[in-house]
């Protein structure tokens, strides 16, 4: 099956090259892979047969600095040479490349599961095969890996519901039962619609088995028996999709630093409601995304191909830029997730919750996505101070005050102390961390981008709130009421100017604040300008370089911290 280039809003050569690099879906895709390159996960072996004791070792050593390179997983595409030509085996050679493969990944403690076959040539006589290999070993330090979703989407899009699905192991009834599981509220239960930010969990085996709570097999299995099965596990964020909500949801896509987002569009109403808005703020934030088109049972074929002539167009338009490419089976989603980390390929699924057509796709993509985040840029986060945002805080009964959030550097461990704040008056106070949970289970350690519950030693709720920080005394951090950013107006109806006030996002921080100074008179939609925000309720901890977000009403605008000021200096004026 040939790309078809003006369906995909293509019109260079190069574009579709970079689309369907390292996959086919068939014969005739195409003839060769790109070059290979000493970097990434990607590895070619023309063939790996009775290799000696000293190749032996070198191959694993090679193996070893692959799996480094992906956090965990590696790509092996077998019959392929160093320039990308596929040559392929024939049927003896390609097993006992394979067994080789297999051994080399047990020495490791990895795994290999076999992501497809294609044929090179047809001939009966001289028959050659390539072969695609995903190779995965849990990091040393790690039970499994893990990686944080985003779902996104309008009102009624279908979200909920595909999660349940997903996570539940049980089709839909028409009438929304699988999204039941995953509503927090009555509230939520009686309208149908997601109001709070809720979180689940889809966990993949060694084999690619998907894990769910809702197994028929083993029976319904609890988190940490997720968590003790997986070698992969997704956290899924349900963030809310109506208007009155989007506060919620862009707390949720800057709170929890999600790896990447899903996109859900309801195939009988197209793109409509908040589905741009959620676009834009995603790709404000630079979360890789990818689209999900639901209720594909209960429209017809040309509402279907209605709501993709438009997607494609807003995928393809001058605020996106992106490749859009439908995936129609395994191959394809196999494609799009050793792809999708590039950056500007955007998967497009279409699936049915009621009937189940097409997840098996969407759940192969899952499972073989790639980590956002690179072995070198994770020794680089562990190796700085801690520092850990608070997004919820509750009392538990016989522990006390435990607060939820995220680290985003550095390690956190039990009894570790801490410095919280800021307070309303700009302080730190030092706090001893009891325990600590992930993933509903007891655990030690936290390291960069997981998301947990620590408990805090006699700490009055009453002075927690979210916006808070967790920080290593070394840091020597101070409190800020007023900073400086670089910010690109995305919208607005006229023009703005100092005085005016918007609710500005910077990761955990969420607060009005107003502009007391511009480097400009005015700014107008698609204008850039220094401007100085002063907070108006109180002072928060924040970092140079901090991507921040802005809004009001249907006022957007998006920018980088490059400026603070100490609240003592303020407070001194």
């Amino acid at each position: 099956m040939e790309v078809d280039k003006q369906k995909l809003g293509l019109e260079s050569k190069s574009a579709v090259e970079t689309l369907t690099a390292g996959a086919a879906a068939d014969d005739s895709r195409m003839d060769n892979l790109p070059p290979e390159v000493e970097e990434g996960n990607i590895e070619y072996k023309l063939k790996l047969i009775n290799p000696s004791a000293c190749r032996f070792e070198h191959l694993v050593t090679q193996m070893k600095w692959r799996l480094r390179e992906g956090y965990g997983e590696a790509i092996y595409e077998i019959g392929v040479e160093d320039s990308g030509l596929l040559a392929g085996l024939n049927d003896v050679d390609l097993q006992a490349s394979l067994h080789t493969l297999r051994k080399m990944a047990l020495k490791l403690g990895a795994t290999t599961t076999i992501l497809r076959q294609r044929a090179v040539s047809d001939c009966q006589v001289d028959k050659k095969t390539a072969c695609e290999v995903l190779v995965r070993k849990v990091p040393d330090d790690q039970p499994f890996i893990d990686l944080k979703l985003a779902v996104l989407g309008n009102v009624d899009g279908g979200k909920s519901t595909l999660l349940g699905v997903l996570t539940q192991g049980e089709l839909d009834n028409g009438r929304g039962r699988a999204r039941l599981n995953l509503f927090r509220h009555l509230h939520e239960i009686q309208s149908g619609r997601t109001s709070s930010i809720s979180h689940e969990m889809l966990g993949f085996n060694s084999e690619g088995e998907v894990i769910t709570s809702g197994d028929t097999q083993k029976g319904c299995l609890t988190a940490e028996e997720i968590c003790s099965n997986a070698s992969k596990l997704i956290t899924l964020i349900d963030l809310a999709g109506h208007q009155k909500y989007i506060k919620t949801t862009i707390c949720g896509l800057t709170g929890y630093s999600p790896d990447f987002a899903m996109l859900v569009i309801s195939a009988n109403t197209g793109i409509a409601g908040t589905t741009k808005e959620h676009l834009g703020v995603a790709m404000a934030l630079h979360v890789p995304i990818f689209v999900v088109v639901t209720k594909i049972d209960m429209c017809s074929n040309s509402m279907l191909l209605r709501c993709m002539t438009q997607l494609h167009r807003l995928l393809t338009g001058l605020g996106c830029k992106k490749v859009p490419y439908d995936v129609q089976c395994i191959d394809d989603a196999v494609t799009a997730a050793i792809n999708f980390n590039q950056g500007s390929i955007c998967p497009i699924f279409q699936v049915s919750s009621v009937t189940g057509e097409n997840l098996d796709m969407l759940k192969k993509f899952l499972h073989v996505v790639p980590p956002l985040h690179t072995t070198h840029e994770q020794e680089k986060l562990i190796q700085e101070h801690a520092e850990f945002q608070i997004d919820e805080v509750f009392n538990v009964p016989h522990v006390g005050t435990v607060v939820g959030g995220s680290l985003l550097r550095g390690i956190v461990r039990e009894h570790d102390e801490l410095l919280l704040g800021p307070s309303e008056n700009g302080n730190f106070k030092m706090v001893e961390i009891t325990s600590i949970h992930r993933n509903r289970s007891p655990c030690r350690i936290v390291r960069p981008g997981q998301a947990a519950s620590l408990s805090l030693k006699e700490i009055d709720r009453s002075v927690l709130r979210k916006g808070l920080v967790l920080l290593k005394a070394e840091l020597e951090p101070f409190a800020c009421i007023e900073f400086e950013a670089e910010i690109l107006l995305l919208y607005h109806t006229t023009t703005i100017s100092c005085g005016f006030q918007a609710t500005i996002h910077i990761s955990n921080v969420c607060q009005t604040a107003t502009i007391v100074h511009m480097d400009k008179e005015t700014l107008k939609t698609n204008e850039k300008a220094t401007v100085k925000f002063h907070f108006f309720k109180h002072p928060e901890y924040l970092r140079v370089g901090s991507r921040m977000f802005l809004r009001e009403g249907r006022t957007k605008a998006m920018g980088q911290i490059t400026r603070l000021t100490p609240f003592t200096d303020v407070a001194e004026r």
